[in-house]
């Protein structure tokens, strides 16, 4: 802005800036056009300027590749070298097809757009001279281009960047459902620098997730995000993504796995998996066991690779399945009765492994995927466990148990193997010898099941998840506790209960959400949002003319009355000097009452009142919300914050993929952002004693936001029905259902006394309740 001088506008100029009278519902048609109007001639003075910078791009119908990486247009990890020919002249007539028109990552004086290419082939550039003393125009050239990675090492990544590089996977978790819609994985990769970098991948796709099978296999990652979290620098998936995986083993065939139809991979990249191959043979150990049935111990945890015969449903957080690998397990194991309607699969097949067969129990996170497979398909199944049980009444007599627990600790997972996979290829040329023989096995083999290991599928599960209403999302490992045995503990632990909920506080089920402060772990009530009004009029100032320090804004002062009497002032920051979207712009309010910021961010991003202080705009007391995002109030600590003026804003708005998210809003301004969290009181009986027990969750019990209860009726009637469920009205308690979870003994102080508490933790509600 000239003079970098707020505009007063008058009544009929309101209406220039999307959001504030048309979140009135006033003059739709008007905003629109006078805004696109506006955006499209800034962003066409924008490509008015030269493209290349100067740079000449020679053509020859025998090379494919013609950019100079030194290009304002080119990407940063993306080279193209420059061909010897020709000059393209001023005259001459380029076509380029097959490039992406994006956003420029440079911060200096070159074009804000840039030409990306991606990584499928079929980038062409089009050449057609009209000068008569060079080629006639019908001697046009199609050329096509092929790109050229470069790739960083994992000891030179630096936060903030988007790169490529090649990796070996140390540590991975096949992909799972996250908190929100989409799958997540999470890979730890190492490279010849032997730095450890953990990458996690989203995707709303399950199967366009990198195919890896096991720990040594090689990744190679385009345009992966690195960022600093915590200290630690980690990958995250950007746009743009892709990824390849390759046998990690020395002499396997050089055959990348990929989900894309289309990909570059060159005589340079070969040599990059070789060479990793040969670093990978000589340091690298993998840390995952594998074993087949015939080599397991009681006890152990082990990676599985073997053929699905058959299947069946157990509940809401349990599956069977009955898996085989050619080989017999070593002792006695548990077999699991069901139906035969139940049962999916080759009943006479089954009965002719029964010998050779195990059966496998999955839980929480895995029953979907395993309600998913196909019989006959070869999976494998990360971090197995061998747990030994013995019937009851009959100690001295045990058998092996195969569970898959829940959760994704320690990798834990099932992966499905393609035909062609080298392991597939060689246990079917195994599986089929012993076919041939009509999968015999000597009587002398035939040992007698001890009595007691042929179980109904209830009773089998009874010691685990069946009856329970709730999931553990880790440490499957523990073996529950009894209520006495905690009580008579002074020693700070954690447990695994199972027990029946008998009583909850609060009852009213809107009133256990609070306020919480992470650093000092203080607790505060929700402020009721009413009453701001008067606080946001009593923090209110007149709109300083001549702000000086918020060169990222656009701002305007709005005559609320159009009579002189009361101003709102509004600012909207930029991004590269251009006006956002409204769903994606932030923006900062003077003088604005309750009804209005309501509006205004219904509309946009997100808001923050703020007011004037000589030159600067700063955040209001914290006693009112410091963001406005939609229906939900965001608030800050007041004794662990020390709040920033809004010019610190300045650099998350000057990053690229910058997000006006609570979370980084508040790091920027110097606010400790308050959590929405349930607060809750669980009395606890199973039988030996009764214990109170605390629930300090967000969202992940109830997998229902806290910060959302408030203003959804949906999720009050979730919860209600959820709550009614675990402890029911007018039953007796012997009907009640089970409730297995986490809890944690801690001591509290009061005053000049030490209290032990317990505080649930690591669990969830089953997806069936």
């Amino acid at each position: 802005m000239p003079n970098n001088d707020i505009k007063t506008l008058g009544f009929e100029e309101n209406y220039k800036y999307l959001g504030i009278l048309e979140a009135d519902n006033i003059k739709h048609t008007l905003v629109k056009k006078n805004s696109s109007k506006e955006y499209y001639q800034t962003v066409k003075k924008k490509l008015a300027a030269t493209l290349n910078g100067g740079n000449k791009i020679k053509r020859t119908p025998s090379t494919r590749q013609i950019f100079d990486s030194s290009s304002a247009s080119t990407r940063a990890t993306q080279k193209w070298p420059i061909v010897q020919q020709r000059d393209v002249t001023s005259k001459d007539t380029m076509v380029i097809a097959g490039f992406i028109l994006a956003k420029s990552a440079s911060n200096d004086s070159r074009h804000c757009c840039q030409l990306e290419m991606p990584d499928e082939a079929g980038s062409s550039i089009f050449i057609c001279p009209k000068s008569p003393c060079t080629t006639a125009a019908s001697e046009s050239v199609a050329i096509s281009v092929a790109p050229k990675y470069t790739y960083t090492p994992l000891n030179h990544l630096k936060g903030g960047t988007i790169v490529n590089l090649y990796g070996i996977v140390k540590f991975f978790k096949p992909p799972y459902v996250s908190k929100g819609t989409d799958y997540c994985s999470v890979v730890t990769i190492v490279d010849q620098s032997d730095t450890k970098l953990v990458c996690t991948l989203f995707n709303a796709n399950r199967d366009a997730f990198p195919e890896i099978y096991k720990n040594g296999d090689i990744v190679r990652f385009h345009r992966i995000k690195v960022q600093e979290f915590n200290g630690q620098i980690q990958g995250v998936t950007s746009n743009g993504f892709a990824a390849l995986t390759f046998d990690g083993t020395v002499g396997a065939p050089m055959v990348p796995r990929t989900t894309s139809k289309l990909f570059t991979f060159t005589d340079e990249d070969k040599k990059t998996v070789e060479d990793l191959r040969v670093w990978v043979a000589r340091n690298f150990a993998d840390s995952a066991p594998a074993a087949d049935l015939s080599s397991i111990q009681p006890q152990m945890f082990f990676d599985l690779t073997c053929q699905l015969v058959g299947k069946a449903k157990a509940d809401g957080s349990s599956y069977l399945l009955k898996v085989w690998d050619g080989t017999r397990c070593p002792f006695p194991s548990w077999k699991v009765l069901v139906k035969e309607a139940d049962l999916e699969g080759d009943g006479v097949l089954i009965n002719q492994l029964k010998n050779l067969a195990v059966d496998v129990i999955v839980y929480d996170n895995h029953v979907l995927l395993a309600k998913s497979l196909k019989v006959g398909s070869f999976i494998r199944m990360h971090s197995l466990h061998a747990k030994t049980q013995s019937p009851k009444g009959m100690p001295d007599v045990s058998y092996i148990q195969f569970h898959l627990h829940g959760g994704t600790g320690y990798g834990r997972g099932i992966t499905v193997l393609p035909e062609n996979h080298p392991d597939v290829k060689e246990l079917k040329a195994f599986l089929d010898s012993l076919a041939l023989k009509g999968y015999a096995v000597p009587e002398s083999s035939s040992s007698q099941e001890p009595e007691g290991s042929y179980l109904t599928l209830g009773s089998c599960l009874e010691g685990y998840q069946q009856l329970s209403v709730t999931v553990l999302t880790d440490h499957q490992h523990f073996d529950v506790t009894t209520v006495n045995t905690i009580l008579n503990s002074r020693v700070p632990q954690q447990y695994r209960v199972r027990a029946k909920l008998t009583r909850f506080e609060p009852k009213k089920l809107h009133q256990s959400v609070k306020l919480l402060c992470p650093q000092c772990n203080s607790l505060q009530e929700v402020p009721d949002v009413t009453e701001f009004d008067v606080l946001l009029q009593a923090s209110a100032t007149h709109p300083n003319p001549n702000l000086q320090n918020i060169p990222f804004c656009e701002s305007v002062v709005w005559d609320v009355e159009n009579q002189g009497r009361r101003y709102v002032a509004v600012h909207f920051v930029t991004r590269y000097e251009l006006l956002q979207e409204p769903e994606d712009s932030l923006v900062m309010i003077e003088g604005g009452t309750l009804t209005e910021i309501l509006k205004l961010s219904k509309r946009f991003k997100g808001i923050i009142p703020v007011r004037s202080v000589e030159d600067n705009l700063v955040l209001l007391d914290l006693s009112v919300p410091f963001f406005w995002q939609g229906n939900i109030q965001y608030y800050g600590c007041q004794c662990c914050s020390d709040p920033k003026a809004m010019p610190s804003l300045y650099a998350l708005a000057a990053q690229q993929n910058a997000l006006w998210e609570p979370t980084t809003i508040a790091k920027a301004l110097g606010i400790a952002l308050l959590q929405y969290v349930f607060v809750m009181k669980f009395t606890l009986d199973d039988g030996t004693g009764t214990l109170d027990a605390y629930l300090v969750d967000s969202e992940i019990f109830f997998q229902i936001p806290a910060s959302e209860i408030l203003t959804s009726n949906i999720f009050q009637d979730n919860m209600e029905r959820i709550m009614n469920k675990l402890c029911p009205t007018g039953e007796n308690t012997d009907d009640f259902p089970t409730l297995e979870c986490f809890i944690k003994s801690y001591y509290v102080r009061d005053g000049a006394e030490e209290q032990f508490s317990y505080q649930i933790f690591d669990t969830t509600i089953a997806e069936d309740v």
